[in-house]
């Protein structure tokens, strides 16, 4: 049958069938033969070479003829094949991905997949998988108003012109952390090519100068059904508060008041208060995001020619057709945008305490660890008897001198038939007496609503006001294990009592000095009591400290979780009650619905804190390639807190309390991050892209095939292990007998002399060649490190490599080895 002899009966049919598969297809990833615009070095008719030599600090102009033809070349490739494979309206291509990768996202079925994977000149089809949120005092505990700025021509030089990218929820372009009116103005960033989308409502696009790019990405949430217009916004506009806060981490304007329910909680700050921001919104409210939008994102940002790229992000589980976990198309377009000359920073991930719960594993990219910071907003209640709870909070104070009658929510509802609305958790003032709590102090139960996240801090407050109460207190009474308790700034007194025992003592006076009538009705109120003030935090000398929920080593590399030899995470930095930049119609945090500012932790908090410093460095060192850069950070960074002891991990103790144990390379890498060191490495570890193809290539379990399908590059290259790439630490997972491992330096100061020396624990012996060596300026010079197993303790050992300079320069590297007999 001709397609002219089509009756209207067989078209019906043929549309249900094009339905039918439609309505069970999915996203899927695929790459395909031929070089992206990165690595093109010639060879198809009529296409010039496109790549830049690796070790050339020439960018690619991705807007010449030549790179332009190219790109339209790669996506008519991708079009012609779709197009012969499969009839139209049975497939849809979401994007084309031509800069870092060759290939495309395509919503078809399964079927179609099997189909695509079995056709000529396709390398590689993986069903697309979601990923998540990795959820301004640090500036001064980094110390880089005094140490740092003023290097760089002050916090009003801080990053000029350094362009960072974020990969995130969006941006509340009208906060005053990206605002230019206080600022002097910002000229053109030659060298950004990104675009600004206009507002769908407003008609005004995003950018000011400061924000000099913003874009969105969300056509794989759209396909998939799980993209909201009403609250996701097709915009670049941030819904959801992550994205705005990441980026004011990073590049927010210096000195921003941070206030809140008419108190002032200190000033806000950037890393690089004058890096400029690029938005690439792929992360939205409820589901997170999906990998073909993230990719899409990364793929345009290099393309746009930004110089660091922020990742607070992570995956919900790993990629369906990985083997591996340092080749999906995720972290090949990392690699690629490495290459590019894009530092890339990612939070390390929040399933700590928990060893391999790493998010983030590649060698190119700095995987960051979050730390608690040396600020503790601590409160107290003072019974009518005396005694003094400790708990936690940010508010003000009963007025002194004065004690105040308490009231349990459950002691003064309207009726009992409230009680099925939870009443003790006191998020609605509508189903309690105002007449009994006006005045007093408000007793309210922490329920679990308060973790699945249906209960906020926030609203208690409201509804200790809306009913004229004086303050209120939100007792504990039991908890899992290890239940992570943040204070949340209110306008009334109030308090957090996070200690069940505690809690207990609280209920108990309050319920002994309430006298109850036979039925259980309370005929007055006689418990008292007063809560301090904590609007100041009080800061700590043993910060900083390895985060209850920042993920931990080893490293894996697949996903039978077999150890790497390559240590992660790479670095440690603030990421526990950061003040940021929020916004008003932010969701993420329900305590901070509403709001400019919020107080929230996790690793996401902790990566920006490094791309805005390596912004910095960058600032400094224009020339440095991503590994130089992340070398200077790791290298510098300390194992010590402020109180000169070793660094401390939060961690469970076997009652399931929360203690401190002393940290490992596991826990921060290399240790905490100190900006004014790094701008100052004396020696750095240089990698590029055929160190990282070397790296893959040697580490076993990796096919080759697999390695040449993702970054098209053959196996031409060893390191003989994958233990001698050179970075800053080194890890062997199965040590037998002795090991040489190699070290190259490079000096990026004055000629110094440098002294090496190592230590190691007791069950494996270590030692270093040469004993010194004198760098000339530009130098490089070669250390081997060799490692013997003395005993076999079925545990990971650790130590260290110093190279001290005459000069002053302190180069350390952490060293990681598990001994076996065979």
């Amino acid at each position: 049958m001709s397609k002219k002899e089509l009756t209207s009966s067989s078209i019906v049919v043929i549309l249900l069938f094009n339905l039918l598969i439609i309505g069970k297809a999915e996203i899927y990833i695929v790459t395909v033969e031929g070089e992206p615009v990165i690595s093109y070095k010639g060879g198809v008719n009529g296409f010039e070479a496109t790549a830049v030599e690796s070790d050339s600090d020439e960018k690619i102009d991705v807007t010449s003829e030549l790179v332009t033809s190219y790109s339209r070349h790669l996506e008519k490739k991708h079009d012609m094949l779709l197009g012969m494979l499969f009839d139209q309206g049975t497939y849809k291509k979401l994007y084309s991905y031509r800069h870092l990768i060759n290939g495309f996202a395509v919503h078809i079925s399964p079927e179609q997949a099997e189909t695509l994977r079995g056709a000529p000149g396709v390398k590689s089809v993986e069903r697309d998988w979601k990923v998540r949120r990795l959820t301004t005092h640090t500036p001064q505990f980094l110390g880089l108003p005094t140490g740092v700025w003023p290097t760089g021509g002050g916090f009003d030089r801080a990053g000029e012109d350094i362009v960072i990218a974020f990969v995130d929820s969006g941006i509340y372009p009208h906060h005053p952390s990206f605002s230019t009116h206080n600022t002097e103005p910002y000229g053109p960033v030659l060298k950004y090519r990104g675009k600004c989308e206009v507002d769908p409502d407003t008609k005004r696009d995003f950018c000011n100068g400061k924000i000099v790019g913003a874009q969105h990405f969300a056509k794989a949430a759209k396909m998939a059904g799980a993209f909201n217009p009403g609250i996701d916004f097709d915009s670049p506009l941030d819904g959801d508060g992550h994205g705005s806060h990441t980026a004011a981490i990073a590049a927010g304007n210096n000195g921003i008041p941070v206030r809140m329910h008419g108190f002032e909680y200190g000033r806000a700050s950037g890393m690089a208060p004058r890096a400029r921001i690029a938005v690439y919104k792929a992360l939205y409210r409820i589901f997170g995001g999906f990998v073909a939008d993230v990719v899409a994102a990364i793929d345009q940002a290099v393309q746009d020619g930004v110089d660091i790229l922020n990742l607070s992000v992570g995956p919900n589980s790993p990629p369906s057709a990985a083997k591996t976990t340092f080749l999906n198309p995720f972290d090949t377009a990392l690699l690629s945008a490495v290459r590019a000359g894009v530092f890339v920073a990612q939070a390390a991930g929040n399933g700590g305490p928990f060893p391999k719960t790493l998010l983030s594993y590649s060698p190119w990219i700095a995987s960051v660890a979050a730390a608690v910071d040396d600020r503790r907003y601590k409160n107290h209640f003072t019974l009518g008897n005396g005694k003094i709870l400790a708990g936690i909070g940010l508010s003000p104070a009963t007025h002194a001198n004065r004690t105040f009658t308490l009231v349990a929510a459950n002691d003064v509802l309207l009726d009992s038939s409230v009680a099925k609305y939870s009443p003790c958790d006191c998020q609605r003032p509508e189903v309690l007496n105002k007449n009994l709590v006006e005045g007093n102090i408000l007793l309210c139960g922490y329920s679990f609503n308060f973790v699945a996240g249906t209960a906020s801090i926030k609203r208690v407050s409201e509804t200790a006001k809306i009913l004229g109460a004086i303050g209120f207190v939100l007792a504990v009474e039991n908890a899992s294990p290890g239940t992570k308790f943040d204070p949340v700034p209110v306008g009334i007194p109030g308090i957090l009592i996070t200690d069940i025992s505690m809690s207990m003592e609280l209920i108990d006076y309050y319920n002994v000095s309430t006298p109850r009538d036979w039925t259980g009705r309370v005929r007055n109120f006689k418990a008292v009591g007063s809560i301090g003030e904590s609007l100041k935090p009080i800061l700590h000398k043993s910060a900083p400290q390895v985060a209850l929920f920042s993920a931990r080593g080893p490293n894996i590399k697949d996903y039978s979780f077999q150890d790497a030899d390559l240590l992660k995470p790479d670095i440690l930095a603030p990421g526990s009650l950061i003040w940021s930049a929020w916004a008003p119609n932010g969701t993420d945090e329900a305590d901070y619905v509403g709001e400019g500012f919020a107080m929230i932790s996790g690793t996401s908090m902790a990566a920006p804190h490094i791309a805005g410093i390596a912004a910095l460095v960058k600032q400094k060192h224009p020339h440095w390639s991503p590994a130089a850069i992340k070398s200077a950070l790791m290298t510098t960074s300390t194992t010590l807190d402020r109180a000169e002891s070793p660094l401390q991990a939060q961690q469970y103790s076997e009652s399931g309390t929360m203690s401190l144990v002393r940290a490992t390379p596991f826990d921060f890498g290399s240790g905490h991050v100190n900006p004014r060191a790094a701008l100052d490495p004396g020696l750095i570890f240089d990698a590029g892209y055929e160190d990282y193809l070397g790296f893959l290539c040697t580490t076993p379990g990796i096919d080759a095939h697999e390695i040449k399908n993702y970054t098209n590059s053959p196996c031409n290259y060893t390191l003989g292990h994958p233990w001698n790439l050179n970075i800053p630490s080194i890890t062997i997972s199965h040590l037998v007998g002795t090991q040489i491992v190699t070290r190259t330096v490079t000096n990026v100061a004055k000629e110094e002399t440098y002294v090496i020396t190592a230590q190691m624990a007791p069950a494996i012996a270590i030692d270093t060649n040469p004993p010194a060596m004198t760098l000339r300026p530009g130098a490089s010079g070669k250390f081997s490190v060799t490692l013997t197993v003395r005993s076999v303790m079925g545990t990971y050992s650790f130590g260290e490599v110093l190279l001290k300079g005459s000069r002053g320069h302190k180069v350390r590297i952490p060293v990681v080895a598990m001994g076996y007999d065979r």
